[in-house]
Parts: structure tokens; C-alpha cells; sequence
């Protein structure tokens, strides 16, 4: 089917076009007018729609009249900043054969730098006739414009001033992970017609708190524009985390109180002021159309071939990697093109610092499988913009070869789920996890030493948006989903979690105070391994989602941050604060060479020497013995800390854990050169002040717990 009928009203032509150029893409004003660019490979016309200042009328329509290297261009002088437009694309409606172009479908330019209104959902959206015989094959003559979010122009300028790069070193870098909207709803400093949004953010006590936490790098959830999911409005509910982009240059119109994209510019300077990094959550895999039955908001109607991956035998329909109906195709140069472009526009333009790619896989996986050489890791590898931030995948998807933990190229740090399963499994009492709890703490060496990579190539964490909070992961055996009105299907079940006693809320003292103490333990764990620590905001003072660990669709008091925060979790807090400080302390918790436990001849040490109760080396069957919980970890300060071969002069640190159920005392070692120990940290005394140890002391080391030890050496 073929058809190319077109409803639409006959519009005078007003406005003077040009030839303008094909670069940049998009629409882009220089201050004399606007020069309008759009990439297309099989397209046959393409249409400039401009709307009144409401977006709600269609003024003109005027034919873009050039066609250069498969980008249709134009230039308007009398177009500027404000003015309200979209595209309509004409082109053979051939689904079998890839193609769904239907110029009465409103397109949102992918370039876009704004967006505003919102998605109304109409079966108007949809290229096809809903409930037509032909299904998807059929072709829809209805007007989209009045249900689409249109385009805006802006204008870039914006004064940053003394505003320059904080640039964090990987060794001193600990993440926090937050919701633009989450974090703002519920303080009480942040004025109400500001909660939600970027200018939120910029509360001065907001700033504060964060720079007080210690944390070096902010990390948002997706913030480019994107669609709420019309089965979730259905339900009352929304697509609350963001991660069904449509526009991957715009913000998201509800985060902007101002409707100014300087909010989110002024946002970023107060947070650089105040040290603090910015990391974007970003979604490149995929796109809110969906399958072939989603609607036509965008890139399927401006070159669905080109944009999308499709199945190579039946064009119809699209592989979906992203498991949310299709997958955006990297390996096409023009697609790449616009990711690339779209990451140097928020380093550049917006003075991002960062970006972690969710389903990071998709992004590096030709037709035949993931390769480190696929065009997107080697254009962010060699790019002089995108190689100076810091690039974090989430190295997982569901497609063939999915699992990459440990794959991504050099110059790349990844999400370390295997951090996070090994030290809730530990922590809960599972049996035989010691050898690989020690692997976690020693910065993942097993998947990561290779190539030149770093210990903070591993981004460590316990928790994430995804999954329970850190209190919920110690009060909850089970998922408690149902307020997402899903049957509680939705969410994982392996969850490695333990309630300690009681499902849920709890006023047992002894309970309460256990799981208090576990929370410490995966603090300590977390924020003392080494790699690159990330925390969920909330999680420091104990946030709970009441069991949700899928709060994807909770834009309420479920997926916002409480700030009332009761005596226990304050004392949480004052303990976080103190291992973030005692982290940057310590060159040893955050080593930039891996810890391997050889003995260096020349030095006569070892970096990390693990040690049984007793203070003796652990032995082999200690470490295969199924039923140990409890290890000394002996960080050794004069080990060689980089490739110049002398000794090192950081502190040397004792680690002990113990995650038994009961007590084990631990002899203290001698240790060169030291005099005595200076206990830091017991978990289980979270207020406790620095106390000696003399070497061979046995230190009572409670169920559970883990203490931070210093060696207090000798006057030189």
C-alpha cells in the first residue's frame, strides 16, 4: 500500500524562504533568521509548518527547497527565537518495505532544542487506521497536529560567567543519584510553584545539603523531553523515571518552571559553583514510538528506514533490543550523527559533565553483535568534546549477547551489578560468598583489570532507581508493588533482600536497630571498596518506596524524596557523611591501580593481605569454606601506588567484616613500622569516637559489622 493522500488545508505562503544550508541540523537562528535542516534519506517533500505562538494553529506551511547529501534545508529571515513549528513528510507509505511516511502526522524535529505542550493522545497519532482490517498496513488521513507537542526556537545566548568545568577525578568521584522532579517535591525550603523543576534544584539549602553529604557528582534521571505512556494516563499514573525520549536536545517541558532554557543553564552554574558535577541519565536506544502499532510523532515519519532497526527479513517490523518496542539503529551514520550531536550539545552548549547511557549495549551492537569498534564507542572514544566527560554504560539489554559487564572499551566506567548482588547476598548471610565479596571490594579486577582500565571502571552500588531503596532492601522480603496496579507482576523477585524479622515497618527495637546497622554495613562496604561509589538519593537517611521496587510510574509520595527525617536516620546521615569524608581521606580506599595481593620483592609488601581471625593469611580452605563470614582486609599504605616503582606514603588501613550472626573476636595484627591501631568505624557503635588497639588485641567484632582501623605509625 502506497497511498500518499494528504489532508491539508491550503495555506498562502507569507513567508520569504531561502536556500540556507544543510548544517547544523535543525533549526538554528544566527541572529538574522532561522535556517531550517532535516536529515532524510527517502523522503520525497518535506513541509516547514509554522504555528501561532499558542501552537494551536497551523499559519503556513512552506516546502523545504533543498535537498543536499540527504538533508533537506531552508532559511527563513523572518523567523526567529519563539516562533512554533513542526514538520510534515512526504514519502511512500510501504511498511512491508520500511517506509511509513504520512504527511498528515505533525513531526517533531529531532533536533528540536524545545518542546512545548504536551501529548494528547488521539488515535489521530497513529499512522495507520486503529481497528482497520489491514491493521498497521492501513493509512490514516487525520490531522496529529492538535494532539503533538511542537518545536520552539530558541535563542542559545546565555552569560555563564566564571562557569567552567568542575571535572571531578575518577579516584575522588562519588555519585548521587537523583529525579529532578523526586528530589524538589517534598523539601520544605523549595517554593511550591518551583517543586519538580530545574530552578528547584538551585534552592540554596538544596545546594548545601548535597555539597554537606560530600558527594562530587550529581547524576539525573533522563531529563530530555519525553511521552507519558497512554496505558499509565489511563490509569491515573504516569511515566515518572523518563525513559521514553522523544527529543534528545530539549528538556523536559514540565521541569522548566520558567518555560526558559536558561532554568536548566542557571541550574547547572549553581550546582559548578558549589564543586558539584552534573551527569545526565540519557536514552539512546530507544524512542517513544514503540512498535509498528505506536503512533508517528517523529522519526518514523521522517525516515523510519533509516532511524530504526528492522527486522532484515520483514521490514514491517522492528527488532526491539530495548524490550520497549523498537531500537534506534547506531549503526547508521545519520543516527549516529544525531546522538553524537546531541551529547555535544549538553557538554558544550548546556555545560554537562557527564552522562551514564542506559541499555549502553544497544548503543555498540552491530547487526551481528556487540563491538567495542562499533562506530558510536569510537566516535565518543575520539571525540575531543565527549572523551573529556565522563561516560558511564549501563552494560546490559535484552538482546543477543546482551551482557557486557566488563566489556565496554577503554575510557569507559560501567554499572557493576555484580557489586551489587555479591554484597547483598554477603551481607543477608547467603553461604560461599566471601572469594567474590573479596573480588567487589578490591574494585572488580576480575572483570575490569585489563587494557589499562582503572579500578573506577567500576561504578559501585547497593541500590538504584530501579530495585528497593536501601531501607526497603532491609525491611522487605518480597516486592510490594501494587499501588503500579500490575497484580504486583512487574518488578524483579531477586531482590538478594532480608526484613530481618518483619515484613515491612517494624517498632521492634532490637529489629529496628539491625537493620539500621545493616544499612551502615552497606555504606561502609560501598563507600570503602574500591571504584566508583554511586548512592540513591534518600538512601542516606534511610528513604523508603514502602516495598515498591518498581516506581517507574509513581509521580507521588511513593517515588518522591521524604525529607522528614526521624532521629535514626539522622544518625544515618551524620554516619554517611563521615565515611564520605574518611573516603576522600584515604588515598588507599580509592587506589588507581588494582589491588592484586602479589608480594612486591623489591618494596616487601603486599597492597592487600587478607587475613583470618587469628591475623594470620587466610588459607585456601578458609577462603573455599562455604560457611566463612568473616575476614580481615589489610590495605598496606607503602605499596606501590603508581607505575614509578617506589614506595607509597598513604595511611595503612585495616578493614574487618564480619557478616556472622554472632561475634567473633579478631586478633589485630603488627604491622612494620606502626605503633598502634586507631579504630575509625565499627557499624555496630556508629557514634563511637577514634579509640587505640594495641597489636594483638582482640577486638570484640559484633554480628554484622564492620570496622575501619588505622595504623598509627612510628615518629620519623
Amino acid at each position: 500500500m502506497s497511498k500518499r493522500k494528504s489532508s491539508a488545508p491550503q495555506f498562502q505562503q507569507v513567508s520569504r524562504i531561502r536556500e540556507g544550508l544543510p548544517f547544523p541540523l535543525g533549526a538554528t537562528w544566527d541572529g538574522l533568521g532561522v535556517n531550517f535542516a532535516i536529515f532524510s534519506a527517502h523522503a520525497t517533500k518535506v513541509e516547514l509548518c509554522l504555528f501561532d505562538a499558542s501552537g494551536e494553529t497551523e499559519l503556513e506551511r512552506i516546502e523545504l527547497p533543498e535537498y543536499t547529501d540527504e538533508i533537506w534545508h531552508g532559511y527563513l529571515p523572518d523567523a526567529h527565537p519563539g516562533q512554533i513549528y513542526g514538520y510534515r513528510v512526504h514519502g511512500p507509505y510501504e511498511p512491508e518495505a520500511g517506509h511509513r511516511f504520512n504527511p498528515n502526522k505533525l513531526l517533531i524535529d529531532p533536533y528540536a532544542k524545545q518542546l512545548v505542550g504536551e501529548l494528547r493522545w488521539s488515535e489521530a497519532l497513529f499512522g495507520y487506521t486503529i481497528g482497520h482490517p489491514d491493521g498497521d498496513l492501513s493509512f490514516d488521513e487525520r490531522d496529529s497536529a492538535p494532539f503533538v507537542p511542537k518545536c520552539k526556537i530558541i535563542d542559545p545566548a546565555f552569560t555563564w560567567g566564571r562557569d567552567h568545568p568542575v571535572q571531578v577525578p575518577w579516584d575522588r568521584t562519588v555519585i548521587y543519584e537523583t529525579h529532578v522532579r523526586g528530589y524538589t517535591m517534598r523539601h520544605p525550603a523549595v517554593a511550591d510553584e518551583l517543586r519538580g523543576t530545574f530552578a528547584g534544584l538551585k534552592t540554596p539549602e538544596i545546594i548545601e545539603y548535597i555539597r554537606k553529604l560530600g558527594v562530587s557528582s550529581i547524576e539525573f534521571l533522563p531529563i530530555h523531553a519525553f511521552v507519558q505512556d497512554q496505558h499509565l494516563l489511563e490509569k491515573g499514573m504516569n511515566n515518572y523515571w523518563g525513559y521514553n525520549s522523544i527529543a534528545f536536545f530539549a528538556p523536559h517541558p514540565k521541569y522548566l518552571a520558567s518555560g526558559k532554557i536558561s532554568e536548566f543553564k542557571e541550574m547547572v552554574a549553581h550546582l559548578h559553583n558549589a564543586d558539584l558535577e552534573v551527569i545526565l541519565d540519557v536514552v539512546y536506544n530507544h524512542t517513544a514510538e514503540g512498535n509498528e502499532l505506536g503512533p508517528t510523532l517523529s522519526m518514523r515519519g521522517i525516515d523510519n528506514a533509516s532511524y530504526y532497526r528492522l527486522m532484515p527479513d520483514d521490514k514491517r517490523y522492528y527488532i526491539n533490543d530495548s524490550g520497549t518496542g523498537n531500537t534506534l539503529d547506531m549503526s547508521h551514520p545519520c543516527v549516529l550523527q544525531m546522538v553524537t550531536d546531541s551529547l555535544r550539545y549538553w557538554a558544550t552548549e548546556m555545560h554537562v559533565d557527564g552522562f551514564r547511557f542506559d541499555l549502553a549495549t544497544i548503543l555498540g551492537r552491530e547487526h551481528e553483535g556487540f563491538d567495542e569498534r562499533h562506530g558510536f564507542l569510537v566516535a565518543c572514544r575520539q571525540d575531543p568534546v565527549l572523551a573529556k566527560t565522563k561516560l558511564i554504560a549501563e552494560p546490559w539489554d535484552c538482546g543477543p549477547g546482551g551482557y557486557q559487564v566488563g566489556g565496554f572499551p577503554p575510557g569507559w566506567a560501567e554499572w557493576n551489578d555484580q557489586f551489587r548482588d555479591t554484597v547483598r547476598a554477603f551481607w543477608k548471610g547467603d553461604d560461599g560468598q566471601l572469594a567474590d565479596f573479596a573480588s567487589r571490594l578490591t574494585g572488580s579486577g576480575d572483570l575490569f583489570n585489563q587494557r589499562g582500565r582503572r579500578p573506577f571502571s567500576s561504578v559501585n552500588f547497593v541500590t538504584a532507581h530501579d530495585g528497593f531503596t536501601l531501607k526497603d532492601l532491609v525491611s522487605y522480603n518480597h516486592k510490594h508493588n501494587e499501588d503500579n496496579d500490575e497484580d504486583n507482576r512487574d518488578g524483579s523477585d531477586n531482590n538478594l533482600s532480608w526484613n530481618h524479622g518483619v515484613e515491612g515497618p517494624s517498632d521492634d527495637p532490637e529489629i529496628v536497630g539491625l537493620r539500621y546497622r545493616q544499612m551502615r554495613n552497606f555504606f561502609a562496604t560501598l563507600l570503602f571498596a574500591q571504584g566508583t561509589p554511586m548512592i540513591v538519593a534518600g538512601d542516606e537517611f534511610g528513604r523508603t518506596q514502602h516495598g515498591n521496587n518498581n516506581a517507574y510510574c509513581q509521580d507521588s509520595e511513593i517515588g518522591w524524596v521524604n525529607w522528614d527525617i526521624c532521629q535514626n536516620s539522622q544518625g544515618l546521615l551524620a554516619f554517611v557523611r563521615k565515611l564520605i569524608r574518611l573516603r576522600q581521606r584515604f588515598p588507599m580506599l580509592r587506589r588507581g591501580r588494582f589491588l592484586v595481593g602479589a608480594y612486591n620483592e623489591e618494596l616487601g609488601v603486599k597492597d592487600v593481605t587478607w587475613l583470618a581471625p587469628n591475623a594470620e593469611e587466610m588459607s585456601v580452605e578458609q577462603w573455599e569454606d562455604a560457611n566463612n563470614r568473616c575476614m580481615g582486609m589489610l590495605l598496606d599504605g607503602r605499596a606501590q601506588a603508581t607505575g614509578i616503582r617506589r614506595a607509597g606514603s598513604d595511611a595503612t588501613l585495616l578493614i574487618v567484616i564480619n557478616a556472622h550472626h554472632d561475634l567473633v573476636n579478631f586478633t589485630l595484627p603488627e604491622v612494620p613500622q606502626g605503633i598502634f591501631w586507631n579504630r575509625l568505624v565499627d557499624t555496630n557503635n556508629p557514634t563511637a569516637r577514634p579509640e587505640r588497639f594495641d597489636f594483638g588485641d582482640e577486638y570484640a567484632t559484633t554480628g554484622r559489622s564492620l570496622l575501619l582501623l588505622e595504623l598509627i605509625k612510628e615518629e620519623e
